[in-house]
């Protein structure tokens, strides 16, 4: 057996939950994100939220190995910085915040890059792309120019292709797979906004785990199981949505007075709240 293969079967046996201690992250001397400890389960969809320079980017790279961290970051119970590249690919997908291509290739082409088992043949993996792109709501975008695309038709596009690397939620041995999600939903409008999250939401459904950094609040009402707030680089609250969403905890977070409200018909919702002055301006 070769060592790739033991590792992946280490992995495979533990890889239902994702728990992070004692983390820190620095960029220079700069310190992003402080003492952050959190855990996430597959068949759950955790949300991460936050003002804007809170550190949830930094920690999402920590969390996928693309930055150097202090602590313990453990998926599967296998510290993140001593998995191969190879490895973390066969269980995690990650869709970062923007995708720049230099070179001109068909959204075919880009899509058929997320697809690692090189065992299909041609006929396979063109219908593979094309599940995908109906996934993403683009069928029949296979021959367009990447670079012709809008910015949010390009973000769909490269859900795609992550959808492809890890397409199974749970594989055939049953390891559970991830989706690290980085403002999935930035560029879209609002039915595609819905159409990616109801996507993301289903793939933890089937037995995946998905770690979304979110800004729309009311997005993350809708569709989170668990919510991590933060605020200058540490961890304000983190738990289920029911717990997390009150007036308490995101009016001093986001530094705004916010009504979060709650029914059988609309679930969640959060709104600013507005003083009878400013109302009349």
């Amino acid at each position: 057996m070769s060592n790739l293969s033991a590792l992946t079967q280490t992995v495979a046996a533990h890889v239902q939950f994702l728990d992070v201690r004692d983390l820190k992250v620095t960029l220079g001397n700069t310190l992003i994100v402080n003492d952050m400890s959190l855990s996430a389960h597959a068949g759950e969809l955790l949300a991460i939220i936050g003002p804007s320079g809170s550190g949830k980017t930094t920690l999402l790279k920590a969390i996928t190995g693309e930055r150097p961290y202090l602590g313990s970051i453990q998926l599967g119970g296998c510290e993140v910085a001593s998995l191969s590249p190879e490895t973390q690919a066969m269980i995690r997908g990650v869709l970062p915040q923007a995708s720049h291509l230099s070179f001109p290739l068909t959204v075919s082409e880009v899509i058929g890059l997320g697809i690692l088992d090189r065992r299909q043949d041609r006929l396979s993996r063109a219908h593979r792309v094309a599940e995908a792109l109906s996934l993403v709501g683009l069928p029949g975008f296979e021959a367009r120019t990447y670079q012709d695309l809008s910015g949010g038709e390009q973000q769909r596009v490269q859900l795609a292709r992550v959808l492809c690397q890890v397409w199974d939620p749970v594989a055939e041995d049953g390891t559970p797979r991830w989706l690290f999600l980085d403002e999935p939903v930035s560029s879209l409008d609002i039915k595609h906004q819905y159409q990616i999250m109801k996507l993301a939401k289903d793939y933890a459904r089937r037995g995946g785990g998905v770690i979304a950094v979110m800004h729309d609040l009311n997005l993350t009402a809708a569709f989170a199981d668990k919510v991590l707030v933060m605020k200058n680089g540490s961890k304000v609250q983190h738990g289920s949505l029911e717990d997390v969403f009150s007036e308490t905890t995101l009016t001093p977070t986001f530094e705004m007075p916010l009504a979060v409200t709650r029914d059988d018909e609309n679930g969640i919702r959060v709104v600013p709240r507005f003083s009878a002055d400013h109302s009349k301006s």
